[in-house]
């Protein structure tokens, strides 16, 4: 009896939701500021040059009556230019939305680290084997949410809707 009740304790489980500390960190509010800055500055004007680039390019090739006196070299140049600004600016949804990524993932890779390494201790300190994520759950005890723990190691208070009386 004794040695079943050792084996359960060692596979303690809780559930925890990265996500949700991730929102409620202090540094959430001003790293979003910073990339819908990207987005607005970054992302809109790179768009805006490219048109430009694109027009400015075709002007000088099929538009510009001196066209005829430009070396071939830079004709062929300008074709190739052309023809890859209009690829980008087809796909450039598909561009931004890899770039937003790439400039969130820099942003906010220091924050999902913070979360993770505080969740591990939390999990070490308090004996719990498996910890997965709460969005995997449909029904879930109340008692194993981790996040109050990890918010009371990281020192952020947790919004009045998401207190609850942590587990021990």
């Amino acid at each position: 009896m004794l040695a079943g009740t050792k084996v359960n304790a060692q596979n303690k489980m809780g559930y925890f939701s990265v996500e949700q500390m991730v929102n409620i960190m202090p540094e959430t509010a001003k790293l979003d500021t910073l990339l819908e800055k990207f987005k607005n500055d970054s992302i809109g004007s790179t768009l805006n040059l490219m048109i430009q680039d694109y027009n400015y390019k075709d002007s000088m090739l099929h538009k510009n009556p001196d066209s005829l006196k430009i070396p071939a070299v830079t004709r062929a140049q300008y074709q190739r230019d052309l023809e890859n600004l209009a690829f980008q600016i087809q796909n450039w949804q598909q561009i931004a939305q890899q770039m937003i990524q790439e400039k969130q993932d820099q942003l906010f890779g220091p924050v999902y680290k913070k979360v993770g390494d505080a969740l591990r201790a939390v999990a070490k300190e308090k004996g719990y084997a498996f910890v997965v994520d709460k969005s995997v759950f449909l029904v879930a005890p109340d008692g194993d949410d981790l996040l109050p723990m990890v918010a009371t190691k990281l020192k952020v208070p947790l919004p009045a809707a998401m207190q609850q009386k942590p587990k021990q």
